[in-house]
């Protein structure tokens, strides 16, 4: 049960209360036998919760990408990955801890990794900008990037961002030089690449680590040019109109893996990646062991070929 509610979760919210209410009674002996009264209210939640989550819009996809309990970047290290191993700094101007990576070891392979993490706590989120990258971190991303290509390495990315860091800092440092230089160099890797959108996909903020042989999403994530606030500031001057462009956009994984823009879609436990994470990270191990084992014996020139045919490709269906 999640200690955080999002605001149409009410319902279920109210009913998950009463059942722990009902069982604090039922462990302290207090009180008549009410086990049957928890069964009914335990079937109603449960039927309630996969009724709500089976038919999510837009919109509330978006407040459940955006979690504050949906596992990040540095849950999918801790739990999918052995021996890793941090690599920090971009060896320009210094480390941006909205981007972490490094050297792991997946289910027998050697691989580098790297990822968005927006942090947990006040302190955290600050640390890690809300995953909200400089120049640095994505000049960070092109050096592990270079070194896996060196010795040979599939590379992972686990996306979740809002979007790269729109401050003066980034531009005086060159955020859109350094966002084009790792988007360039995820489509010219002579090595695996297979990216994982696990929340927010935001803009060129996260194609800059996501232009690879396989894209994934996890269920509830979102994937988009822009956040739906931004857009909705955008064409109808009115971010309040937040839930409108999040229709309008196609930014489920649904919508996109009926545009190919993804690969496949990983389901998540009914309730979200938040209820249940080591499931959701267990479901998201195997949709990646699938997506590298149908990569491994590709030449790095198929490799490459592959992957700019997957991107030319995008919106020409039906084309002539």
């Amino acid at each position: 049960m999640p200690t955080t509610y999002l605001d149409f979760e009410k319902p279920i919210a109210e009913l998950e209360t009463k059942i722990a209410e009902l069982e604090s009674l039922s462990t302290t002996g207090e009180g008549p036998s009410i086990s049957d009264e928890l069964k009914k209210l335990k079937d109603k939640a449960a039927k309630q919760l996969k009724d709500t989550y089976s038919s999510l819009s837009p919109w509330r996809k978006t407040q459940v990408a955006r979690h504050p309990e949906r596992p990040h970047c540095t849950d999918f290290i801790e739990h999918l990955f052995d021996d890793f191993q941090e690599l920090a700094g971009d060896r320009v101007f210094g480390n941006d801890e909205a981007v972490i990576g490094g050297l792991a070891t997946f289910r027998g392979r050697s691989v580098m990794i790297m990822g968005h993490e927006k942090g947990r706590t006040t302190e955290s989120r600050l640390r890690h900008n809300f995953g909200m990258a400089h120049p640095e971190g994505y000049r960070k991303a092109v050096r592990l990037m270079e070194l896996a290509d060196g010795f040979k390495l599939p590379v992972l990315s686990f996306v979740d961002t809002a979007g790269a860091f729109p401050g003066k800092a980034g531009e005086e440092r060159g955020q859109a030089e350094a966002i084009a230089r790792s988007t360039e160099r995820c489509l010219t890797l002579d090595v695996p690449m297979v990216s994982l959108i696990i929340g927010e996909g935001g803009s060129g903020g996260a194609i800059a680590i996501a232009a690879a042989n396989k894209v994934l999403m996890m269920e509830h994530s979102i994937y988009s040019v822009i956040s739906p606030e931004g857009c909705a500031s955008i064409l109808y001057r009115d971010a309040a109109k937040a839930r409108d462009a999040a229709e309008a956009m196609k930014i489920t994984a649904d919508d996109l893996l009926k545009l190919k823009v993804i690969d496949a879609i990983v389901k998540e436990p009914v309730g979200g990646a938040h209820r249940d994470p080591q499931r959701a990270i267990s479901q998201a191990g195997r949709a990646i062991e699938k997506a590298l084992g149908e990569l491994e014996n590709l030449s790095p020139a198929e490799l490459k070929r592959q992957r700019r045919d997957r991107f030319y490709a995008i919106g020409r269906e039906g084309l002539n």
